[in-house]
């Protein structure tokens, strides 16, 4: 039984993930699986413990805004991990606040590039969305 109340979207964004552990500060580069208003799906290279505060960086690229590609932080806790392989850890964060990101805090935020698939998983995805 499904238990969301929040529509997911399976599409593949780039993104930069922050948390802090024991062992220190850690920031890795990232793609969404899915994603919805109240929380995204992704993996990391390392392990990360449930309830640990996160920020994620996500850009939403020109598909979803209809415009210019827009930076989104969000803030959120970690609520399942999945460890798929050694460098590969399945992540559940739910996103408990976001803010645009304006000129002055785009500077500070990475940039990344939108890769052919991420562009044709955004497609299908947008296209199921609204019915085509």
């Amino acid at each position: 039984m499904e238990r969301r109340a929040n529509r997911r979207f399976r599409m593949k964004l780039p993104m930069r993930a922050r948390w802090t552990n024991l062992l220190g500060d850690w920031e890795a580069q990232a793609e969404c699986e899915d994603i919805a208003s109240r929380g995204v799906y992704f993996f990391l290279p390392a392990e990360i413990e449930n309830g640990s505060s996160v920020e994620l960086v996500i850009v939403m690229p020109h598909e979803i805004t209809l415009a210019e590609p827009v930076r989104v932080r969000c803030r959120g806790r970690v609520r399942r991990t999945k460890i798929e392989a050694m460098d590969r850890v399945g992540v559940v964060v739910e996103i408990q606040r976001y803010q645009f990101l304006g000129e002055k805090e785009e500077k500070l935020a990475p940039r990344f590039r939108i890769t052919s698939d991420m562009r044709e998983s955004l497609t299908s995805s947008i296209g199921r969305r609204i019915g085509q």
